[in-house]
C-alpha cells in the first residue's frame, strides 16, 4: 500500500504542492467575492467551529445540528448555495450559527471548497474545526460520552492536527424511495445497513494521502469502472492554520503532511468514521434535479448512468450487508480504530 519516496522525489512533489497550496489560497481570496453574510455570530477563540456548504437539506438540518451540537460543535458557519426549501430560513433562526449565501455555481467554485477556504482563511485560524456536509454524521471511539473538546486535547497532546475518518456510506434494506423517514429525525434509524468488507486502499504519493474506495455505491454503480468510485478517505477534524487549503473536498489538504493521518508500519492510529446518510428517500427526485444541474461531479456525463440508476430507486441491500450498531462494531471490523484512545 505504502511505497517511501526518494529524498529528491519527496522534495520535487513538496514543491510543486506547496505552489499548488499558493494558488489554492489565491483563489480562495478571489471566490469570496461571491459571498454574502446574512447573519454574523459570534464565538470564543477556543470554540470548536463547523464549517458547511449546503443547499436544500431541510429534512436533514434539525438533526445534523442536534448530533454537532451534543458532540461539542459551539458555533456554525454555513454556505447555503440557493436553497429554496426552507433550509436557507432555518438557518437564519440559529443562534449559534452564521451564514453566509451565494447563487454562484457550486462547480465552478470547485464543489464549495473555494468558499470553504475562504472561509476558514478568515476566521479558523488556530481553531479546531469540523467540515462537513449535511449528509454526514460524525462519530469516533467513545463519541457519546466523549466530546469533541477532549477529543481534540488529547490529539494536541500527541501533536496530531487531524483527525482522519472514512466515510461509512449507509442505507435501507429495500427500494431506496420506500424507507420511512421522518424530517428532522435520526436518519441512520432508516439508513441501518452498510458494507462492512468490500474496500480497497491505495497510496497516492504526491498528495502523500490515502484513497480509499468501496461501498454501495461502488458496488452497486461503478462495478465495471471501480477507479470513477467516490472516495471515502476524510480529514473532518483539523486544528486549521492559514496556510492551509483544502485540494479535493476534505479528502484531501495542503501542506501534504497533513495527509500522513496513516501509519506507515501498518500500525493503528485513531480514526473515525463520518456516516453517510445520503440514501433518504427523497435521493430519487434529487438525482433527477442534479443531474439536470450538473453542478456535483467534474465530467458530468461519466456520472449520468450513475444518477439515472440512483432515479430507478434500487435495492442497495445484498446478502452481505451489515445492520449498523454502533462504533463498537465498526472497530470490530477495523473500519475505526481508537488508536492509544482507550
Amino acid at each position: 500500500m505504502y511505497t517511501p519516496l526518494s529524498g529528491s522525489q519527496d522534495r520535487w512533489f513538496q514543491f510543486r504542492m506547496d505552489w499548488k497550496r499558493r494558488r489554492l489560497r489565491a483563489r480562495a481570496i478571489l471566490k469570496g467575492r461571491e459571498l454574502t453574510c446574512l447573519r454574523k455570530g459570534g464565538w470564543a477563540r477556543d470554540s470548536v467551529l463547523l464549517f458547511c456548504t449546503i443547499r436544500n437539506e431541510a429534512e436533514r438540518l434539525e438533526w445534523f445540528l442536534h448530533h454537532y451540537r451534543a458532540l461539542g460543535v459551539e458555533h456554525f458557519i454555513f454556505i447555503d448555495n440557493a436553497s429554496d426549501d426552507g433550509t436557507r430560513e432555518t438557518l437564519l433562526a440559529q443562534p449559534d450559527a452564521t451564514v453566509y449565501a451565494t447563487e454562484a455555481s457550486y462547480k465552478a467554485s470547485r464543489f464549495g471548497m473555494d468558499w470553504i477556504n475562504w472561509l476558514m482563511l478568515r476566521h479558523a485560524n488556530g481553531h479546531w474545526c469540523v467540515v462537513a456536509d449535511a449528509d454526514e454524521l460524525l462519530i469516533y471511539p467513545h463519541w457519546q460520552t466523549r466530546p469533541l473538546r477532549a477529543l481534540t486535547q488529547w490529539l494536541e497532546a500527541r501533536g496530531q492536527p487531524v483527525l482522519p475518518a472514512m466515510m461509512l456510506e449507509l442505507y435501507p434494506k429495500g427500494p431506496l424511495d420506500q424507507a420511512e423517514y421522518a424530517p428532522g429525525s435520526d436518519p441512520t434509524a432508516c439508513l441501518n445497513w452498510f458494507d462492512a468488507g468490500n474496500y480497497t486502499i491505495a497510496h497516492r504519493p504526491l498528495l502523500d494521502c490515502l484513497l480509499i474506495q468501496g461501498g454501495p455505491r461502488a458496488r452497486c454503480f461503478f462495478a465495471d469502472t471501480p477507479h470513477r468510485a467516490p472516495t471515502l478517505t476524510k480529514l473532518p477534524l483539523i486544528r486549521w492554520s492559514w496556510h492551509n487549503a483544502w485540494v479535493n473536498a476534505t479528502h484531501s489538504i495542503l501542506p501534504r503532511k497533513l495527509n500522513r493521518v496513516f501509519d506507515a508500519e501498518q500500525g493503528e492510529g485513531l480514526a473515525g468514521a463520518l456516516l453517510h446518510t445520503k440514501f433518504l428517500p427523497t435521493v430519487v427526485e434529487k438525482s433527477r434535479i442534479e443531474k439536470a444541474r450538473g453542478e456535483h461531479f467534474g465530467n458530468a456525463p461519466v456520472f449520468d448512468s450513475y444518477y439515472d440508476a440512483v432515479a430507478q430507486a434500487p435495492d442497495l441491500w445484498c446478502p452481505t450487508s451489515q445492520r449498523y450498531c454502533g462504533w463498537e462494531q465498526l472497530e470490530e471490523l477495523g473500519l475505526i480504530s481508537r488508536g492509544g484512545w482507550a
